[in-house]
């Protein structure tokens, strides 16, 4: 549990920033602005889904939509709809889009995530409806499930009770809340009313394989020990749910994976104890479906069992047997197009054919226009635009895109990042800021008028001793690692990047630092960094 809540804090306390341009939808009866611009609205992209030609990413500052695949972007953040939440999880069924979002709240020294309802859309973001975040009473105790009346410890409060998955079945929308389990609600009724009730589906206990309705059951519904006693069941810890037909569903745990074949109303679960060839973890962060040749695939992590390893997880059989790839990559998401499949993982993007026999990781990616090179290798979601086959990366600090050529990546590639503009050559910022070096880089960003210009930037301390020479009389501007254009912004926007490291490679002390970038001969411009271990 620690290992996911941390990734979940890392991924929405990233800072980004978007670009504010007019323009208003309905709410209810307000109305509001959004953001339209040729980046998306965060650097930090957890999830996304493609309909057609139009594009919806889940980031850590909202929403962002494309609608002319991925050459500009309406951001919906700040709205009365979205606030400043962050988007846990993000699907679509029938014409609708959902999104989960979620904040993070400082407690005793640490972030906890917490979950803050579910916003949907019937008309492409047009107007939103906003659906809170299921919670129970506190005398919610008792869940009927076929003959059986079993207790079931009320989740009465956000904390730890965030969506980090949603999956539809006709009518149905199905939700993993960890905390709160795996709950369901009648889509037409969420329509008419968003706080039409959440069904909380039974799921095995841990120290059962399988449940159905005419089985006399005697176990608390209960993800951890509370006013029921130290009983605690790892399986009613949800992180993903897929449904793969209109009756089949697939829902990962922290025990492993449990199946349904009749709409969710009995289970069997397969994890690593109880099969011989099982999943290489019982801890399942995702869960994805391949029509093309009818497999299931899971980011298996390793769980309590010693003999456990993180890896990914596949099947070809319903679940009866599994095959084990990728061991020791912390896989979080997948994509999938026709045969191939993408597993997003902390070392980069595996691209495979077939049944995952041999796996393909990109070289070091460079736009290839603006030369930019992209900084992380921690991967979170993927997907093809079928109808040109442009392949969609999301990681924790950019957006990538590729053209999908088969079994291996194109040397073509395309990295936006978020950035705000500024309107004047004068103007620099940096961000995040403050940040940690020994966890990221920070971005320094500037203008350079719209031209060509030799760029030299160098770092100070707060007595304006030199520090580093990030760069020196190197060409910037006019593509090269350009991020907003001249167009848009009215001054060309370029970044560079420093590690956090003076000119003999150690690491700066906490403190106050200052850049200065210099152009050609022009008058110098300066800015301030704040470096926070």
């Amino acid at each position: 549990m620690k290992i996911l809540s941390i990734i979940f804090v890392l991924l929405f306390i990233q800072q980004s920033y978007s670009q504010n341009f007019p323009k208003s939808f309905e709410i209810g009866n307000s109305i509001q602005n959004i953001d339209a611009s040729e980046n998306p609205v965060s650097n930090s992209i957890s999830d996304m889904v493609m309909i057609g030609d139009t594009i919806y990413l889940a980031t850590s500052r909202g929403l962002s939509k494309s609608i002319d695949r991925g050459n500009s972007w309406i951001n919906f953040y700040g709205t009365d709809a979205f606030g400043t939440e962050s988007i846990s999880s993000i699907g679509y069924y029938n014409g609708i889009i959902w999104t989960a979002t979620a904040h993070s709240l400082k407690k005793d020294n640490q972030f906890l995530p917490v979950g803050s309802g579910i916003r949907f859309s019937t008309d492409g973001g047009g107007s939103w409806k906003v659906v809170p975040q299921p919670l129970d009473k506190d005398n919610d105790t008792i869940v009927v499930y076929g003959i059986n009346q079993l207790r079931a410890l009320p989740v009465t409060v956000a904390v730890q009770n965030i969506i980090y998955d949603m999956s539809f079945t006709p009518n149905y929308i199905w939700i993993s809340t960890f905390a709160g389990g795996l709950r369901k609600s009648r889509i037409d009724s969420l329509i008419i009313n968003p706080n039409a009730k959440w069904e909380r589906v039974v799921l095995p206990p841990d120290n059962l394989n399988s449940i159905k309705p005419t089985d006399t059951l005697r176990f608390v519904l209960q993800p951890v020990g509370g006013r029921f006693g130290n009983e605690s069941h790892l399986n009613h810890r949800v992180f993903s749910v897929l449904a793969s037909n209109d009756s089949t569903l697939w829902v990962g745990t922290a025990n492993g994976i449990n199946r349904s074949t009749d709409g969710g109303v009995s289970w069997r679960k397969l994890n690593y104890q109880n099969q011989d060839q099982s999943i290489s973890g019982n801890f399942v962060v995702a869960l994805d479906y391949n029509s093309f040749n009818n497999t299931i695939w899971a980011a298996t992590w390793k769980a309590e069992d010693q003999n456990e390893f993180t890896g990914v997880s596949y099947s070809d059989n319903n679940g009866e047997t599994w095959k084990r790839v990728l061991a020791g990559e912390k896989t979080h998401n997948f994509g999938i197009f026709k045969n191939f499949v993408i597993a997003c993982t902390d070392n980069g993007p595996f691209l495979s054919s077939g049944f995952g026999n041999q796996w393909i990781l990109p070289a070091t990616i460079i736009d290839s226009r603006t030369k930019l090179r992209l900084r992380t290798t921690t991967f979170y979601a993927a997907g093809v635009l079928p109808s040109n086959e442009q392949i969609f990366l999301g990681t924790n600090d950019g957006l990538v895109e590729n053209k999908f050529i088969g079994s291996n990546w194109s040397d073509n590639w395309k990295i936006s990042f978020a950035s705000q503009p500024v309107q004047q050559q004068s103007e620099t910022y940096a961000f995040p800021n403050p940040f940690s070096p020994r966890q990221e880089e920070i971005k320094i960003f500037y203008s350079t008028g719209g031209n060509e210009r030799n760029v030299t930037i160098r770092i100070f301390d707060f007595g304006m001793n030199l520090v580093r020479t990030v760069v020196q009389n190197v060409k910037r501007g006019n593509f090269t690692h350009q991020v907003t254009s001249a167009v848009n912004s009215g001054q060309n926007g370029v970044i560079d990047f420093w590690d956090g490291k003076d000119d003999v490679g150690i690491y700066v002390p906490n403190g106050v630092y200052f850049y200065r970038v210099e152009f050609d001969n022009d008058e110098s411009i300066f800015g301030k960094i704040m470096v926070l271990q």
